[in-house]
Parts: C-alpha cells; sequence; structure tokens
C-alpha cells in the first residue's frame, strides 16, 4: 500500500518540481498519522526517485506534558532516517504567559520559525510538511468562509526570511488513504493531548463537508480541481 502512496507523492513531487538532485529534505513529524505517513512515503521513494535525495527526520517538542515521541524515533531507526529531536517551550508561552483563546495561529508560526531554525543548524534549507489532499480542500473553504478571500497555501513555498523552501508532497494523497495504511500496517503515532486538538474552526469544515458530500459526492474533487484551475498562485504544475 506504501507504493500506491508514494507514486501519487512522486506525482505531485514531479509536477511541481518540489526536489531538486541530490537535495537533502528535512521531514517535519510531528507523530501524528500524516507525518508518519509522510516519512514512511519519502522513504520508500528515496529508493528509486532520480532525484537521489535524502531525508532527515525532525521533530519539535512544543513542551505539551504527556507527549512520547519513541514512535517517531522507532520508525526512523526502521527507515533508517536519521532523526532530530528538539525541545522548545512554544506551549508554556502560548498556553501560560500568554493564555492565547485562540493559540492554533500564533502556534503555528512560532511551530514553522522553530522547525525553519531547526533544519539550517543542520545544513539544510528545504523541509516536506505533512499537508495532504483533504487539509487543502478545507484550507480553501476556511480562507473563503472565515476570512473571505479566495486564499490556500501553495505546494512549493519559499520563505525569504529564513531562505528555507517549504514543500508539500502529499497534496494528492487524500485523507482516508493515510488512515487506512495506518490502521493496515498498524504504525504507531503519537498521541496529540493539546488542550485545543479537534477544537478548531477546521472541524466545523470537515464536517460542512460531510454533511454537503451526502447529496453531491464529489465535492472534494470539484473544490479541489478549482484550485489547479483557476490557477491559484504556485499551483500551475510543471
Amino acid at each position: 500500500m506504501i507504493e500506491k502512496i508514494a507514486g501519487r507523492v512522486r506525482r505531485c513531487v514531479d509536477d511541481y518540481s518540489m526536489i531538486g538532485q541530490g537535495e537533502s529534505i528535512a521531514v517535519g513529524v510531528s507523530g501524528g498519522k500524516d507525518s508518519m505517513v509522510l516519512l514512511c512515503a519519502l522513504a520508500n521513494l528515496r529508493r528509486y526517485h532520480p532525484g537521489g535525495f535524502k531525508l532527515h527526520a525532525v521533530t519539535l517538542d512544543m513542551g505539551i506534558k504527556g507527549m512520547d515521541f519513541s514512535p517517531v524515533r522507532e520508525l526512523c531507526k526502521r527507515l533508517d532516517v536519521p532523526f532530530t529531536l528538539e525541545s522548545s517551550d512554544i506551549a508554556s508561552i502560548i498556553f501560560d504567559a500568554r493564555e492565547e483563546k485562540n493559540p492554533c495561529s500564533l502556534c503555528a508560526t512560532m511551530r514553522r520559525a522553530s522547525l525553519c531554525n531547526m533544519i539550517k543548524k543542520l545544513g539544510i534549507n528545504k523541509i516536506a510538511l505533512a499537508h495532504h489532499y483533504d487539509d487543502t480542500v478545507e484550507t480553501f473553504l476556511l480562507s473563503l468562509m472565515y476570512e473571505g478571500r479566495i486564499h490556500c497555501y501553495q505546494p512549493v513555498t519559499y520563505l525569504d526570511r529564513t531562505e528555507v523552501t517549504q514543500i508539500r508532497p502529499m497534496l494528492y494523497v487524500e485523507e482516508k488513504t493515510i488512515i487506512n495504511y495506518v490502521k493496515k500496517e498498524n504504525l504507531k503515532i503519537v498521541h496529540n493531548p493539546c488542550p485545543k486538538n479537534g477544537e478548531s474552526k477546521r472541524e466545523e469544515i470537515k464536517d460542512l463537508l460531510k454533511t454537503l458530500a451526502k447529496t453531491q459526492k464529489d465535492i472534494k474533487p470539484k473544490i479541489f480541481g478549482a484550485i489547479q484551475r483557476l490557477p491559484m498562485e504556485g499551483w500551475r504544475s510543471e
């Protein structure tokens, strides 16, 4: 099954020229299902992709009590991928010092900055993130319905301030495929005890899409296709 996922990842990588010859790619691994499957897919792809790329898994411990990253370390060992874990006080800043009522946006910003600094210290300037097909559709709707703008992240994003490039190789992989792979392979994932986990506006969008899909089963392909056809900035494939 990982071959099927890796095949979709390869198509996305090639469509958007995500990986250059001989590049070292950091993989942001939170320990959740998406990032763990991304790591498995890229580890499989590196065996035969003509780019001949290298991988280095990176995990940022945000200081949330009760998180055990041993499943990430074990998976990296099995896949023969170097692994670096770094601690931070992001959770303490957000929940204790600032007492943020809507912490997700600030958390994402701080996490992104920390990951960029982390991989630069490793001599790497490109990081793979685990956003998938469903994330893309949801992000588009979040921007449209809550911000009143047509917007979504790009397949490849260059961050001027840090000189780091973000790539999203799983844009063609559906969440149900990821879930099925985790179940089939009994892949151990890291439990996330964040107090805001599952309480975001994204969950509202997920529920909305489930409702719409009852009468319009192809709602997600239509939205994803619209993102590509517009095309939105950065979404025109090679």
